[in-house]
């Protein structure tokens, strides 16, 4: 009895030595490789290569410019490609080696179906860790740079759009108040990098309008931890009208908080920021009250951890319904491929809106696609088994 237990303990944890598994993860990678170059250039080339030839012809983009922004928005398609080609390649292989009786023959011999999908489910994990590290590592430095080289020559990019009518609600909280109130207002026409240019800040105390500073500049004392603002004028408003006056000031230093001056130079998209980077911007917003912004970046955050993880989910699916068809060839496995890809992104965008809304949570927004999509590989390679 104990041997037959230590057998079964040895099979269990030396699966992956068996000569079956070298064939299948084998089978896939090739294909796999293949495919992974096959939707990389496809999609660069529908989306991509027309921008660029629109930025070339309108705004006179530089072609050494346009070439560098292609290649720093590969890794990007790259990345987008990994978990369809997952897709694919499953379908293929599966569908072939189904096609072949090579799975009919193995299940002969008493080889479960399960056994058979365990190989593809084991590349898939390895792919997920491509897939993160790629997406936390290579996509975002890569799309941050596409953007900085084309700034000065589009007038409109999302960078130079974050550097203008900057807006900026300073909230507070009372002791015995349950709400939020506003403090103050901060109102930029541009920021340089350096300085904001033409600030307005309104300030409240007690519900009412206490302050207004206009000056023409600001900037960051990061060794005094002071705001520096130069040619401006401050004006003080009381509850008696008659009160109210005005004092102009060629430098004037305030103890205000960092916040505005960190949520500026951050120049970063979503698509531009690892989740490192993404949570800390977020604990930046999250001083604004800014609900929409708050869950974008949540929702964004979560996205970023449940994307890879599309791996998983489809070559579960491709590969269950490669070994359940002996009818499916690789015509059939495109067609497949895109039906599933165009059906869990669409059901993926409808669940990320309501996440965006508030209806749903930022992690059930992200990772209820993943959820159901493992539901149904189950399902069907639970119908397939019987």
């Amino acid at each position: 009895m104990m041997n037959k237990k230590k057998l079964y303990i040895y099979r269990l944890f030396n699966f992956r030595l068996a000569l079956i598994d070298y064939y299948l993860i084998n089978e896939l990678s090739y294909f796999f490789l293949f495919s992974v170059g096959l939707f990389s250039s496809l999609g660069i080339t529908l989306s991509t290569i027309s921008d660029l030839a629109y930025k070339i012809t309108e705004y006179n983009l530089p072609i050494k410019i346009a070439i560098k922004v292609f290649c720093l928005k590969l890794p990007e398609f790259i990345a987008y490609a990994l978990p369809i080609s997952m897709l694919l390649t499953t379908l293929v292989t599966y569908g072939r080696l189904s096609h072949d009786s090579e799975l009919i023959a193995c299940r002969s011999v008493g080889i479960s179906i399960f056994r058979l999908i365990l190989p593809a489910l084991i590349f898939s994990l390895m792919v997920i860790g491509i897939t993160f590290v790629f997406n936390e590592i290579v996509v975002p430095a890569a799309n941050y740079q596409a953007t900085i080289i084309q700034e000065q020559f589009i007038p409109e990019t999302s960078f130079s759009l974050q550097r203008k009518d900057i807006y900026y609600p300073e909230y507070e909280k009372s002791n015995h108040q349950t709400q939020k109130s506003l403090k103050r207002l901060y109102y930029a026409e541009s920021f340089d990098g350096k300085n904001l240019r033409n600030l307005t800040i309104i300030s409240w105390a007690e519900n009412q309008l206490s302050q207004i500073i206009v000056s023409q500049s600001a900037s960051w004392d990061q060794t005094q931890k002071l705001w520096n603002l130069v040619n401006g004028s401050i004006n003080y408003f009381t509850e008696n009208i008659s009160n109210n006056f005005s004092k102009q000031f060629d430098y004037l230093q305030l103890p205000l908080a960092k916040t505005l001056f960190a949520l500026v130079s951050q120049e970063r998209n979503p698509e531009e920021m690892n989740i490192a980077q993404a949570s800390q911007y977020l604990d930046l917003i999250k001083l604004t009250d800014d609900d929409k912004n708050i869950r974008l970046f949540q929702v964004r955050i979560q996205q970023k951890y449940a994307f890879p993880f599309i791996c998983l989910v489809f070559a579960a699916i491709g590969s269950t319904l490669g070994a359940s068809s002996q009818n499916i060839g690789r015509a059939k496995s495109f067609g497949f491929t895109a039906l599933i890809v165009f059906v869990y992104y669409l059901f993926s965008f409808l669940v990320n809106a309501l996440g965006l809304v508030g209806v749903l949570s930022p992690f059930l927004a992200s990772w209820l696609p993943n959820f159901l999509g493992l539901g149904l590989a189950f399902w069907l390679l639970i119908k397939t088994s019987l």
